[in-house]
């Protein structure tokens, strides 16, 4: 018997940082055990590279990443919808867990302040991965 493996939607306005760091920790920590997704309603036409700078010093590479448009299926098709602290607009459907992390916007932010934000990210991220008991 194989058990499902849980989809988490990390959701950011411009899906160029603190998504996708969250996204690499996922990735890095759980490996194929959680299937992850990202998007934004405004997505920028690159990754923030001071958000880059600081998974890499994690051993995180997130540089191929391409910041992406958030999708209603992608709501649809999670278990897990996280929203990062931007008052993005995301669909609701019943039987989703939601949850709001609020977090700083490393856009524009010195390498200490966006490794502060990487690393509450991790936390984050470790305690919802615990919570997924993956």
């Amino acid at each position: 018997m194989t058990s499902r493996i849980p989809t988490v939607l990390f959701v950011c306005v411009h899906n160029a940082g603190r998504s996708q760091m969250a996204a690499g920790y996922v990735r890095n920590l759980a490996g194929d055990r959680v299937r992850v997704l990202s998007g934004g309603s405004e997505p920028a036409a690159g990754l923030n590279p001071a958000a880059v700078a600081v998974m890499a010093e994690e051993g995180i590479d997130i540089a191929r990443e391409v910041p992406s448009i958030l999708e209603t299926e992608q709501v649809r098709d999670s278990d897990v919808v996280i929203t990062m602290g931007c008052g993005d607009a995301c669909p609701i459907f019943p039987g989703k867990r939601y949850e709001d992390w609020e977090l700083e916007d490393p856009a524009g932010r010195d390498p200490e302040s966006v490794r502060r934000i990487r690393d509450d990210i991790r936390g984050r991220v470790e305690g919802l991965l615990r919570s997924l008991e993956v």
